[in-house]
């Protein structure tokens, strides 16, 4: 479930977009007649996009989600709407990695959260 159209790093910060389309599955049911995309999957785009940030340590490991923190939610993301995810890399202690993130449209902010992450090595992620 690949959430992001294109990222690139600039200066500290990694920025990625993803364009709703209104075809993707969590828009169904999501609401009826009126869809927008879930909080969660807000959240996830953001953690997609931190991912860049930890490039270096990324090889021979896959980052999972260790907290959420001051999530904050200002506004609907629509079908038609592209979103802007801005995140900065706070701290990290590996294998622990500290980010804020916010995503906007348009300029107008729609999340933001502090987030941590935990790099488990590929040979210790039990299938």
């Amino acid at each position: 479930m690949l959430l992001v159209d294109d990222s690139h790093i600039e200066g500290d910060s990694a920025v990625s977009r993803y364009h709703v389309t209104g075809d993707e599955f969590f828009l169904k049911g999501h609401f009826p007649g009126h869809p927008v995309v879930p909080g969660v999957i807000l959240c996830e785009i953001m953690a997609q996009s931190s991912c860049l940030l930890m490039k270096e340590a990324l090889a021979g490991h896959l980052p999972f989600y260790a907290g959420l923190n001051n999530v904050r939610f200002k506004r609907s993301v629509v079908p038609g709407d592209t979103i802007t995810i801005r995140s900065k890399l706070t701290d990290s202690r590996m294998p622990a990695f500290f980010v804020e993130a916010e995503a906007s449209v348009d300029g107008e902010l729609c999340c933001s959260a502090k987030m941590s992450f935990i790099l488990i090595p590929n040979n210790k992620i039990i299938l």
